[in-house]
């Protein structure tokens, strides 16, 4: 799992008021997995094209929005772990590409972020929903996958 889940909890309640247990963790685990690995699958190109062979910070596609909730992020005083989010990515096709040690310690707010994203997201797609169900975990993956 990349996030233990008091901190996933704590995160969805201060982000969107929402109300998730232990049994959405691992869906969270899997979404963040494969977003942080679209991420830098799209910074090693960036990489490459740059004819560098490691993946800078500079690399990763991170939008203004994405920045911002980052930064909101740290200022919640929820801190995720780096071996969590590397023991999940092991286990993904490797990139072609070394990973800079800058992006590997930005690894965890970015998980982080993606987290108060998705919370956010949700509510936005259903103002009304307390404990989001399997159709909104669906509609989330589908809204990151269309963005990032």
């Amino acid at each position: 799992m990349i996030m233990r889940a008091p901190q996933f909890e704590r995160l969805f309640r201060i982000a969107a008021s929402l109300d998730v247990d232990k049994d959405d963790l691992k869906r969270l685990s899997d979404f963040l997995g494969k977003k942080i690995y679209d991420l830098l699958v799209v910074a090693e190109r960036n990489a490459k094209y740059n004819a560098r062979d490691v993946i800078y910070e500079a690399d990763l596609p991170v939008t203004k929005g994405l920045q911002e909730t980052m930064r909101e992020f740290e200022q919640l005083d929820v801190a995720p772990e780096l071996e969590p989010v590397l023991d999940h990515l092991a286990g993904l096709p490797p990139l072609d590409l070394e990973v800079s040690d800058e992006v590997r310690a930005r690894l965890p707010k970015l998980a982080g972020a993606l987290v108060v994203a998705a919370a956010r997201v949700i509510r936005e797609l259903d103002p009304e929903v307390k404990n989001p169900r399997t159709e909104h975990w669906e509609r989330l993956e589908r809204v990151f996958d269309l963005l990032l």
